[in-house]
């Protein structure tokens, strides 16, 4: 089908994948970690005690996942996305008004569980269950959502935090997020319901039939794959979550280093549009042992660089990976698994990623409070990423054998 006719057609549903993965930007990393400075002065934190509570909060959210992703396979988008977004906007609120460290592990749950997890659960699901012979190309223009949010957040926060207090920037995230429910709504007002689009679009997966979570999360395809699906959120997360202590120990302003980031989003949206292409020519499966590759040079080079440029290059390199992250694990799972149970599935898988995202900052504030620098630590993330790599090869090459020919 042709690109233009596809977006034409379906340009609703794309629009409200898009919008969640967009509105997820509030929940993530990538976010958050703007006003690291701001919240451990306010709370007096040092970076591990920082690292700490975000891991606590976001392994609280990953547990959440595996409990509230399978609404997914019973509810429509319109309605669970509704109650997420509400949810997530009274998240945003309560970090604007929280004066309370102990409560901070708490809004920190809120945020992750709204943000990387609902929000992002619920586009990718509905892009991979909606559409089969053009699930690459959905999921890509969805993800595009992310990469819109990556381009504009960073450098516009940043921006803003030099004319108003950063508790009235998430009080500002926290409306916007209320004002966009009517605009899902609009794009959704014919949804289809989870269970009528299961039997239509019902597409199986490995050995020709679908998966339960029980055998999918049990397989030893699964925990060949667990070091990728770890790796990658861990220690992009805490690349991200360190940006104002990076930026501090390479000498550079931390506007300096935001502005080189809408450089790696736009390699990731062509990364994304890319891989979308890929996944439906060859399939994802067949993909999948590739897209960790630039991680190994990106991180190689941040650990190494002295100049803004070298990391200007990693982080393009990142965005390079970040494609494949998008698009091909959502579109993997269906693949491998069937669609009948993907939303309790994908769920699982990605509580696994979000445990992976609670790692990598607790983790790498605790060992800049040992006084393992972050440099050091970059190079050790580099070589995690190679053994990642390589553990997936095997296991991924048999499960292609069990496809059907079609896939």
């Amino acid at each position: 089908m042709d690109t233009l006719r596809f977006i034409r057609e379906n340009a609703p549903w794309l629009a409200a994948g898009a919008l969640l993965s967009f509105l997820s930007s509030f929940g993530q990393t990538f976010f958050i970690s703007i006003f690291a400075g701001e919240i451990r002065d306010t709370f007096g934190l040092s970076h591990g005690q920082w690292g700490g509570i975000y891991t606590l909060g976001t392994t609280a959210s990953a547990i959440a996942m595996v409990f509230a992703g399978g609404l997914a396979d019973r509810f429509r988008v319109r309605v669970v996305g509704v109650f997420v977004l509400l949810f997530f906007a009274l998240a945003c609120l309560a970090m604007a008004l929280n004066w309370s460290a102990l409560l901070l592990p708490v809004v920190i749950f809120a945020l992750r569980f709204g943000g990387q997890g609902m929000s992002t659960h619920l586009s990718m699901v509905a892009m991979a269950r909606w559409f089969v012979a053009t699930r690459g190309r959905a999921l890509a223009i969805a993800s595009m959502g992310f990469a819109l949010g990556e381009a504009t957040l960073p450098v516009t926060i940043v921006w803003l935090k030099g004319y108003f207090d950063w508790r009235l920037i998430w009080t500002g995230a926290a409306i916007f997020l209320v004002v966009v429910i009517p605009v899902l709504l609009l794009l959704l007002r014919t949804e289809r319901t989870p269970a009528a689009d299961i039997e239509a679009n019902s597409a199986p997966g490995m050995d020709n039939r679908h998966w339960t979570r029980k055998e999918a999360l049990t397989s030893p395809l699964f925990f060949a794959l667990v070091p990728a699906l770890i790796f990658f959120p861990a220690f992009g997360t805490a690349f991200w979550f360190q940006q104002v202590h990076f930026a501090e120990i390479k000498g550079w302003e931390h506007l300096s280093l935001v502005a080189v980031f809408p450089l790696g989003t736009l390699t990731l949206t062509f990364s994304t549009v890319l891989y979308g292409f890929g996944i439906d020519r060859f399939g994802a499966v067949r993909l999948l042992p590739i897209y960790l590759l630039p991680l190994i040079a990106a991180f190689t080079l941040h650990a190494l660089t002295t100049t803004v440029f070298w990391t200007a290059v990693g982080v393009i390199l990142m965005g390079l990976a970040g494609g494949g992250q998008a698009t091909l694990l959502s579109a993997c799972w269906a693949e491998l698994f069937g669609t009948r149970n993907l939303g309790s599935i994908k769920a699982g898988i990605a509580a696994v990623m979000v445990f992976g995202s609670a790692i990598g900052p607790g983790l790498s504030g605790w060992m800049i409070d040992l006084g393992i620098g972050f440099e050091r630590q970059l190079l050790g993330y580099a070589a995690c990423f190679a053994l990642a790599g390589i553990a997936m090869v095997h296991p991924v090459r048999s499960a292609r054998r069990r496809l059907s020919p079609a896939t």
